[in-house]
């Protein structure tokens, strides 16, 4: 699955639009490598994102195969800091 993508999906960014435009800006880091919004993502990748003033870093869990229920979301990541 895309970065962009799973980070909506994920519920960790609201649209995928911003997502995009953080990946752009040298915002997103997969295993401690800057990625563009195509960069595909799999299960055990920790993924930094900046966003605003705030720094997550998760470890991805789960890639889901389409969209997933808001109860769901959170079993995806693991905040890892």
């Amino acid at each position: 699955m895309r970065v962009d993508k799973f980070l909506k999906v994920s519920r960790i960014i609201k649209r995928r639009t911003v997502a995009k435009t953080l990946a752009e800006n040298d915002k997103i880091i997969i295993n401690g490598k800057v990625q563009k919004a195509g960069s595909n993502v799999k299960e055990g990748d920790i993924l930094e994102v900046e966003y605003f003033n705030k720094k997550i870093k998760v470890r991805i869990k789960k890639v889901p195969e389409n969209h997933v229920r808001k109860e769901d979301a959170e079993k995806l990541i693991e905040i890892v800091e």
